[in-house]
């Protein structure tokens, strides 16, 4: 059931073939450096690219602007201990100032970091301080076919391996990524978010949930974990989040707003310590690099992330965007996640090597075919290690309807077609910093 309707539209078209193919070719085939206007259905990701309610929106006019003090950001703090559970708050620009603040204040050189699966900037903020990042998914996280219900768990037997490698006294930090975006949004469950507080107090680490997608995660759990069969999905989130020591937050995922993030906790001292580093980075500690009708915003929308309509829609939504993509024959990562449907390039473009970027030919395809913008998730987008060759097509939240997404499906229907003349790509200039490659990289055919 649709839990919403439209306000306020947005006029879009269709560029034509000939102006697709000159854009991807001036982007350098990478589809960051494509204009907006150029783009018909876009899928790049669901951050920040949401719809926001009426209600946000009438947020948004009684933002309080104060530099000091702001009664916006009294709101923020009310609706992180309400739906989160936690009463101390650093906000943030976005999740990416929420992790240099937060990483910056746990981590020095030499340190290691387990996470279930790192994603790309937070590989980038663990190593920008002179950490490790290490994996720990489970095994069969990146096995696209096999069936499960909590893929996206983080594995105990690997991290105790690795504490047993390095020594505990050089692992201070566990992060739990839910819902796991690097292993195509698959959820993780509540009991394996005890477990791993159990490790983490077993080496004295500190245990962070990145909780970018929790109220997604929470809608898994719901269906998927027998004891929360009959749970709310605010009680479900407060249970799982409950067990961290420190959120990190992106509010442009389940905060429903286009900017915005914080750090949140229960640890006076840990709170003391990012807010001063937020103060050097971010701004002062009750607005954080935003402004105050954003923060009011953010508080409205993390109350609406975990309303049982607004959740059961979204994952519904990209259910049913996955059976599309599957109806026409596209290999998709089973089950689908919570904010995705992740490609198999692999398999769709079996004639390419990883040398030759698969998920990044198929991307390109996608857009060339019918103007659809994703992003490669595979070893263009992380360098250096072993995962499967994934596209990711984000859906936006509230924002597309049916038809859209059937014109994405009809767009990978006809890539289908014709994969065999699709050419691989190879790196033609990239920044000094591999793990953030692929927003500014450069390609071109290897044919050319």
């Amino acid at each position: 059931m649709v839990a919403y309707k439209s306000k306020v539209v947005e006029r879009i078209q269709l560029p034509s073939r000939q102006r697709r193919e000159r854009a991807l070719e001036q982007a350098g085939y990478n589809v960051f450096d494509l204009a907006a206007e150029d783009v018909f259905i876009d899928l790049l990701t669901d951050s920040g690219t949401g719809a926001m309610s009426d209600e946000q929106w009438a947020a948004l006019l009684r933002g309080d602007e104060a530099y000091a003090g702001s009664r916006s950001f009294d709101e923020l703090e009310s609706a992180v201990a309400e739906v989160m559970g936690f009463s101390r708050v650093v906000p943030t620009h976005q999740g990416r100032g929420a992790e240099n603040v937060l990483y910056g204040t746990l981590l020095e050189d030499g340190d290691v970091a387990l996470n279930n699966t790192h994603f790309d900037t937070t590989r980038a903020h663990v190593a920008n301080q002179g950490a490790d990042p290490v994996d720990c998914p489970v095994a069969r996280a990146h096995d696209l076919t096999v069936d499960g219900p909590f893929k996206g768990n983080f594995s105990l037997d690997r991290a105790r391996s690795v504490v047993d490698d390095v020594g505990s006294e050089r692992v201070p930090l566990v992060i739990l990524t839910i819902t796991n975006n690097s292993a195509a949004g698959q959820p993780v469950s509540v009991e394996n978010t005890r477990r791993v507080r159990e490790f983490a107090d077993e080496i004295d680490a500190t245990f962070v949930i990145d909780a970018c997608r929790f109220a997604e995660n929470a809608a898994f759990v719901a269906r998927r974990e027998d004891e929360f069969a009959d749970a709310e999905i605010s009680e479900i989130a407060r249970e799982q989040l409950g067990y961290a020591d420190a959120l990190v937050m992106s509010g442009k995922k389940d905060g429903l707003v286009n900017a915005g993030g914080f750090v949140a906790t229960d640890d006076e001292a840990l709170f003391e310590k990012c807010k001063q580093r937020a103060i050097l980075y971010e701004g002062f500690p009750t607005y954080g690099g935003m402004a105050g009708r954003d923060v009011a915003a953010m508080a409205v929308g993390l109350r609406e992330a975990v309303e049982e309509a607004y959740v059961t829609d979204r994952i519904d939504q990209v259910r049913a965007f996955a059976a599309m993509l599957e109806d026409v024959g596209v290999p998709i990562y089973t089950p689908p996640g919570g904010h995705a449907v992740y490609l198999d390039a692999g398999s769709t473009l079996p004639h390419l090597s990883a040398e030759e970027f698969p998920g990044q030919a198929l991307v390109c395809a996608l857009y060339r075919e019918g103007g659809v913008r994703g992003v490669e998730l595979g070893s263009f987008a992380f360098p250096g290690t072993d995962r499967p060759e994934l596209v990711r097509l984000a859906v936006p939240r509230r924002t597309y309807h049916d038809e859209h997404l059937e014109h994405v499906a009809e767009t990978a229907a006809a890539v289908l077609e014709t994969r065999e003349s699709i050419d691989g790509l190879e790196i033609a200039s990239e920044p000094a910093v591999p793990e953030l490659r692929h927003f500014t990289a450069s390609l071109e055919p290897i044919s050319s």
